[in-house]
């Protein structure tokens, strides 16, 4: 019963999670978007313009798969340091956890997988 109340609701659904998924990303974007020039001049990554782009590709669902590959790879990156590089745990009350990173990476593979 309560799966025919909400099926009708699928599409707002995945809007929404695509929208809070992208404010995550565009947040976490954007201070380093300053750092974007810089980063190439060096060599360096640009992971920060892909995050605020890829944000707003969500809002608009705008190549969400390909967003969700982007995203899916960022996030491996990140886990990878933070597990085995930084040794930090999968829940620090000191400093951020992985547990953030693993619901971001899950929710990127199933832009990606849908």
């Amino acid at each position: 019963m309560l799966t025919a109340l909400f099926s009708g609701y699928n599409a707002w659904s995945m809007w929404f999670l695509q929208f809070v998924v992208g404010v995550v990303f565009i947040v976490h974007g954007w201070p380093k978007l300053k750092h974007t020039a810089r980063a190439l001049k060096s060599g360096g990554t640009v992971h920060g313009l892909v995050e605020v782009v890829g944000g707003l590709a969500l809002w608009f669902s705008y190549h969400v798969r390909a967003v969700g590959l982007a995203f899916s790879l960022i996030m491996l990156g990140a886990i990878y340091f933070k597990v085995f590089k930084w040794k930090i745990p999968f829940v620090a009350h000191d400093k951020a956890g992985w547990e953030l990173d693993l619901t971001l990476l899950a929710v990127s593979v199933w832009f990606l997988t849908r």
